[in-house]
Formats: C-alpha cells, structure tokens, sequence
C-alpha cells in the first residue's frame, strides 16, 4: 500500500526501514519530508533467494525510481544481517551517528543503483548485545530533541517491541542497552502453549486486567517470571479471569517483569525508573502500553518519540553526504 502526499517538493531519497517480518519505505523530498510510504509484509524472513530482495525493493520503489532513476538509497534494519541483502557488520558501541555513517555497506541492485546499508550497533562483553535498525530510530530520536543529545546524565530510551530494547543515551552516543524478548515471548505462550488454550482475544484493550498483570510482576516477593507465568492459567479456571482477560493479564506479566528486571539493572548503577528521563519509540497503542505500565513503576513522565524512523534514515543519509544538509527543515519535520 503506498500513502502520498501531494505537493511538498521532488523526491531526493528513499528509505527503508527493512526488518525481519516487514518492509516499510518512505519516498523523501530535498527538505527531508514525507512524500510516500509504502508498506510490505515481505520481511527478510519470507525472502530466501538473493533475488528476492531485488525484486521486493522492485515491488515498494520501483515506481519512485521510474519517475526519478537517480533517487539515493538508505536501508536499516535486519537487511543489513547474516541473513539480509548484505551483511553490514556491527559498530561498536558507544555509538554515535558517525560512526553508524563509516559502517555503511553497500548492495547494488538490479536497477544497477546503490543501496546503502546502516549497520547495527554491539556491546561486548560476558553477555554481548546487539540492535540492528533500533540505532537509526534513536539517531532520529536525537534530530527532533536536542535536548536529548545534550543531557550529561544521560537518557533512558525505550523500544518496545518483539525484542524490547533499552538504551542509555548521552551525548549522542549510544553508550549501552539491554534486550528483552517480550513481545517474541507472549506470541509463543499465547500460541504454542497451555497457556493459550483458555484464551479469547478481547474487543477493546483491558487497562485494570493488564495492570492486575503489572502489578504481580512487580510484587518484590515474588519469585520471578518463571514462578508467576502459570497464575495466567490458574486465574482463568477458578474464575478470576475471563478468557478475554487472560491475554491482557499475561500481558501485564511479561511487561511487568521486564519493566522490574530493568528497574534491577538501573538501581545497580545508582538510579530508578521513577528517576529517569525517559522516551519512548514504537507503535503508539504499544507505547501506551508501556506508559501504563511505567506509571505503576513510578514513572509518570515518559514521552513517547514520533517519526524516529523517517528521522533517523534522513539524518544519516545527510550525514554520509547522499543528500544535501537542510538542517532546519529535515530534522525538525520530516513528515510535515
């Protein structure tokens, strides 16, 4: 499906923000505006040939670059993995936007044009973390708040989403980050276990049942996810949940937990949640979500970041010199 917007300028740039269950591509004018989307469930999961990326860019661009053949590339996400169009290897993290712009891989395609590759981002270590297109969508976090960049503190930024990321960001670098496989996790227990047995999806979302979940989760006397995940069974046969509660409840679990396991992480090195300033980035009823959640943590001041994605490709397009710098313009409204 392809979204436009009449009238804002030429097209300059195409992006992609490819992940591993989707495609979505954004067709950019000179001032680093929105001019088109298009959205594609071909993620490079489905793809298994190195034609087939050829030819589902074909399919999401190829009536951009016929009407203008010259357009520059960027791609973020799982397309730069093993797994990808081409392996863009990992930048070392603390990572800043500089750096993302040296790591940049490069794929031509079948159209004998260029697709330029933002790698993702490593922590090294005992327990090694990774993110590939998470680094892109807190870069253009950066464009649209200065004031993130400049915190000397640091800022706590979350991205909700199948592998849930946290990450401290302080002068515009991204300094570390920690994964949590939330979302992967509740699909699986939802659809592959007893747990999804009793279940019926609901018709609006449930505030009290999710943060009935929260809650349990963030009890200090309980015993951990492991010792709290089968209440979403038992609570549904003695009748305290409906069968439309029970996904909201488990939910509230799985976020809970992962929201108190973070809280750990932080009061290690001397803060809370409650203490953070804190953004978030994602779909917006997922980030609400996490808001709610949040909130029960201490947490009453999460903002939640718009267009982090279209900011992000346009920021380190511009930085790597693939179009011209319009700074006022591109990094203060890109989808205006």
């Amino acid at each position: 499906m392809t979204i436009a917007h009449a009238d804002l300028g030429q097209p300059a740039l195409i992006g992609l923000d490819w992940g591993t269950t989707a495609l979505r591509a954004y067709l950019f004018d000179a001032a680093g505006r929105v001019l088109a989307t298009h959205a594609s469930a071909a993620g490079i999961m489905t793809l298994h040939q190195p034609g087939d990326f050829d030819a589902v860019f074909e399919e999401a661009c190829g009536p951009w670059l016929a009407q203008a053949p010259d357009l520059p590339v960027i791609a973020a996400g799982m397309v730069g993995s093993a797994q990808g169009w081409r392996e863009a290897p990992y930048v070392d993290a603390p990572a800043t936007a500089d750096a993302l712009v040296r790591g940049i891989v490069h794929v031509a395609t079948a159209r004998a044009g260029t697709v330029h590759i933002v790698p993702g981002v490593i922590e090294r270590g005992e327990l090694p973390n990774v993110m590939r297109g998470e680094e892109t969508q807190i870069v253009g976090a950066l464009a649209g708040d200065p004031t993130l960049g400049g915190a000397r503190a640091g800022v706590l930024v979350g991205l909700p989403g199948t592998h849930a990321k946290w990450a401290v960001v302080r002068g515009e670098r991204i300094e570390a980050f920690h994964t949590f496989m939330t979302g992967e996790l509740f699909a699986a227990l939802r659809h592959h276990t007893i747990l999804g047995r009793t279940m019926r999806d609901a018709d609006a979302p449930d505030a009290a049942t999710f943060l009935r979940g929260v809650e349990v989760a963030r009890r200090t006397d309980r015993a951990g996810l492991l010792a709290t995940i089968f209440s979403t069974r038992t609570l549904g046969l003695t009748a305290q949940l409906t069968a439309e509660q029970q996904p909201e409840y488990l939910s509230g679990l799985l976020i809970g937990h992962e929201l108190a396991g973070l809280n750990a992480l932080l009061t290690a090195r001397g803060t809370t949640l409650a203490a953070e300033p804190l953004r978030l980035i994602g779909s917006p009823e997922l980030c609400e979500r996490y808001r709610l959640a949040l909130a029960a943590f201490g947490c009453a001041h999460a903002t939640i970041v718009e267009a982090a994605t279209e900011r992000g490709l346009w920021r380190i397009a511009t930085q790597a010199g693939l179009v011209a710098a319009r700074e006022a313009a591109s990094e203060a409204r890109p989808d205006a």
